[in-house]
């Protein structure tokens, strides 16, 4: 009899080793990530945006962290397959971003043959949740696309998926994909049902560890107004867009207040890239134009908020270097999983900033961050999505000094970000302090450690369809 006992005492060791022992029970913290689609600090009133009021994103900022150093990529695919696998675009190869729903031709995020953020704080331990945009699977082909992502529970816009007119729609009479299938949900506003979804989620699930990743389809064009609000031009209804994500946002952390659970929770608040560029705002006395799409510091220096009250001392300000590769070893390393040797088969390219969130910038261990990425420079040949450069063009920045990189490998430009935050001063041909020198030169042989090619996409190809775009075997020799 004591031998059984024992036996199963330690069968039941070893039938939970997905879930870290040493961090079973409410030492480790819920996380929400809230990512809002196209929105720069220059529409944040805690960042010194002058045109706008987001009291409830300021409230969050003052209970915890405001960060002012933290790279997105330029547009939409680099940037959430960035943060889903802790790899940059060379990488993982989404250098581009590709529409899947609307361009197909069997491309689609290969859970099997990435790393996925889901999918391990599933494994984790955790419960798991997303509402918003995916945009990286078709679910026509894919249905099971996010359950095999690690997420319990789903409700996605579909993205535009060709041939169904409906699909267009994120706003107004929203075209949604749930466990249930995809419909209009007629009548209803897309971030309303998408907010709703996670509140119900957050009430359902409360007594236990729990993952939300928000990425919200506000404010990305095409601009609309609200529910509150209507306004006759673009800005009046990107302004629109932006109260009602800051409303969304109130809501999120009331449900958890609601729950008993805002202690032990960490919200992470940011964005995937800068406003789009039809869109000018004013910040501490400057007018900044939309940097979506580009690798200038309003295009990729995102907005970041981190707060978690019963961890995170209120009112900080941190010029840590963060990016979103960072997300991935982060939340797993909060979670209590060695990500490094959980991911032997992958390289992982970020580095956990579980330490400046507890203990400050001290505690950081990067001394530069990249951006790169953006725009449509890739096309559907026989090979698959095939990026047209063979080494897309990158910045790479430390606290002071940003240094950008052609597609050629080469130095183009170098800026002091502190005495010139609008770069419009090259020192490229003005080294002339030993200061200038060493930056350049640090930040230079970072590039020397790059992959002298970036990888295409990595990924099965699902089976062919007849809304994929044609191929032509012209297109084989088109890579520069």
């Amino acid at each position: 009899m004591k031998n059984l006992l024992l036996f199963g005492l330690l069968f039941s060791l070893v039938g939970c080793n997905n879930t870290p022992s040493s961090t079973i029970g409410s030492s480790r913290p819920n996380i929400i990530l809230i990512m809002v689609d196209d929105l720069g600090k220059e529409w944040i009133s805690h960042y010194g945006a002058e045109e706008i009021s987001t009291p409830n994103i300021d409230a969050l900022a003052t209970s915890g962290m405001t960060f002012n150093n933290v790279y997105s990529m330029p547009q939409c695919t680099p940037t959430r397959v960035t943060l889903l696998t802790g790899q940059y675009p060379f990488r993982h190869g989404w250098v581009n971003h590709w529409d899947v729903p609307r361009w197909g031709g069997g491309a689609h995020f290969d859970e099997n043959m990435n790393p996925s953020i889901g999918m391990e704080m599933k494994k984790a331990g955790y419960t798991t949740c997303i509402a918003g945009k995916w945009q990286i699977d078709d679910f026509r082909i894919e249905p099971d696309a996010l359950t095999k992502n690690g997420f319990d529970e789903y409700c996605m816009w579909t993205g535009y998926e060709t041939g169904i007119e409906a699909s267009i729609n994120r706003y107004q009479d929203p075209y949604l994909f749930t466990k249930n299938g995809s419909k209009t949900y007629k009548g209803e506003f897309g971030p309303d049902v998408f907010k709703n979804f996670i509140i119900d989620f957050i009430d359902n699930n409360k007594d236990k560890p729990m993952f939300i990743y928000y990425p919200m389809v506000l404010t990305h064009t095409p601009f609309v107004n609200t529910p509150l609000e209507t306004a006759t031009d673009n800005l009046g209804k990107h302004k629109a867009m932006v109260n009602y994500t800051d409303k969304i946002t109130g809501e999120i952390i009331q449900a958890l207040e609601n729950a008993g659970i805002r202690e032990n929770t960490l919200v992470i608040w940011t964005t995937d890239n800068g406003t789009s560029g039809a869109i000018t705002g004013k910040i501490n006395g400057r007018m900044v134009k939309g940097g979506k799409a580009k690798t200038i510091e309003s295009g990729i220096n995102a907005p970041f908020i981190a707060s978690w009250p019963s961890k995170i001392k209120p009112r900080q300000v941190s010029d840590a270097l963060i990016d979103f590769t960072d997300f991935y070893p982060t939340f797993l390393d909060l979670a209590g999983v060695d990500f490094k040797k959980n991911n032997q088969a992958f390289t992982i390219d970020g580095q956990s900033f579980k330490g400046v969130l507890l203990e400050g910038d001290n505690a950081s261990n990067r001394a530069w961050i990249l951006g790169m990425g953006g725009g449509n420079h890739a096309a559907l040949t026989q090979n698959g999505v095939e990026n047209q450069y063979i080494f897309r063009d990158r910045v790479l920045r430390n606290k002071k000094y940003k240094l950008y990189i052609n597609s050629e490998r080469e130095a183009e430009s170098f800026f002091d970000l502190q005495l010139d935050p609008e770069e419009k001063v090259n020192l490229l041909d003005s080294l002339n302090s030993e200061e200038r020198k060493n930056n350049f030169q640090q930040l230079y042989e970072v590039l020397q450690s790059f992959p002298l090619k970036d990888n295409d996409p990595i990924y099965q190809a699902n089976p062919a369809q007849s809304w994929d775009v044609d191929v032509s075997e012209e297109s084989q020799n088109w890579k520069k």
